[in-house]
């Protein structure tokens, strides 16, 4: 493993115009930030941007490094990760400060130095890789889950990206992560979303076969994406209790057995002339603090965490789509009104792709 430029006996990097203790220059000061940031994102805590600066991004991934390093024992609902990251700690970091002292520096190192703390993946041109997205799409068929849907699907959670394509001046071309934060701190992760159609662990790090099957892989990965969406339409739509029922379904439908198509299997129609479904079913605009989620509903759509805008126009109208993948893909990120951001956003994207 490389010596860690940013390890340096008396340098703290932190937010700001200068790290303190640098002592040699602009130029190694930048290097020095960049390399941190380099192995932030490798280790999944940084999102995105290997810039040089140390802003609130970078502060938010040294914060919840050291929110790890003091209480992560590798436990997830899904699944257990293959190392619990308080093990590299070693009494180094004692609070969260979203400062790199040596201290952390020494447990970053350590965490760099065990392979089987399993690290993201990089492409070396990565705008050549995210091509096989579209690729993948222009020879894939599926008679269980709408192609065009789950396109839109993708936009929303990665822009169609597997890699990150960065701009000029950042070096971030490691794979596309998606980070929540439900714990009531904005640096507390507590579930990542990976590659192109984030799909989500809630365990960290990942597991070696995990990173090999739906990371490195993006057809997996792509798969995956069209599993978990069928597995919503079955789940979460037409259940017999809240937890497995659509609400905005059951207000602008009814209690309808589920609805795959409005074209019938072996129609060339069938699960593939979405765009044109859509374009047909009329539109509506959506206004922040007026528009309930659904004709009935008690909540509006109001801006929220994650959902900065709440106001839509040229919305298509759900309840005149004649399927239920609209109401399946609100859940394919989530519940409660952030699924009806979510939702909105997908249709609109349906609308705006250029599907063939």
């Amino acid at each position: 493993m490389p010596a860690l430029t940013y390890r340096q006996a008396g340098l703290v990097l932190r937010r700001g115009p200068a790290p303190s203790g640098a002592g040699r220059g602009a130029a190694a000061t930048e290097r020095q930030v960049r390399d941190l940031q380099h192995d932030l994102r490798k280790l999944g805590y940084l999102k995105s941007g290997i810039d040089g600066r140390f802003g609130s991004g970078t502060e938010r991934a040294v914060k919840a490094l050291q929110h790890d390093l003091l209480h992560n024992t590798g436990l997830g609902s899904d699944a257990s990760a293959p190392v619990r990251v308080v093990d590299y700690n070693h009494a180094r970091v004692s609070q969260v400060t979203g400062e790199t002292d040596q201290g952390l520096v020494e447990c970053l190192s350590d965490i760099l130095d065990d392979p089987k703390f399993c690290k993201l993946p990089r492409a070396i041109d990565p705008v050549v890789e995210n091509r096989r997205i579209v690729s993948s799409f222009a020879q894939m068929t599926s008679r269980s889950v709408p192609i065009p849907f789950v396109l839109a699907i993708l936009k929303q959670e990665s822009d169609l990206k597997h890699f990150c394509q960065p701009p000029h001046g950042d070096e971030d071309t490691y794979i596309v992560v998606g980070l929540d934060a439900n714990a009531g701190e904005d640096y507390i992760i507590t579930s990542r979303g990976y590659g192109a159609g984030q799909y989500t662990l809630f365990h960290h790090p990942p597991r070696g076969d995990e990173v090999v099957d739906f990371m490195l892989d993006v057809s997996r990965n792509l798969s995956k994406a069209m599993r978990e969406l069928r597995e919503k339409f079955d789940r979460f739509v037409a259940g017999s209790t809240s937890g497995t029922r659509a609400n905005d379904r059951l207000a602008e439908i009814g209690d309808v057995p589920l609805r795959l198509c409005k074209y019938p299997p072996g129609e060339p129609r069938h699960l593939r002339d979405c765009k044109q479904c859509l374009a047909g079913a009329g539109k509506m605009d959506i206004r922040a603090g007026r528009t309930p989620v659904f004709e009935g509903a008690d909540i509006l759509f109001e801006p929220t965490q994650y959902y900065e805008k709440a106001d839509y126009n040229d919305v298509p109208l759900r309840k005149n789509i004649e399927c239920d993948w609209p109401y399946a893909m609100r859940r394919y990120n989530g519940s409660g009104i952030n699924s009806y951001h979510y939702q909105v956003r997908v249709l609109k994207h349906l609308l705006s792709l250029d599907i063939h």
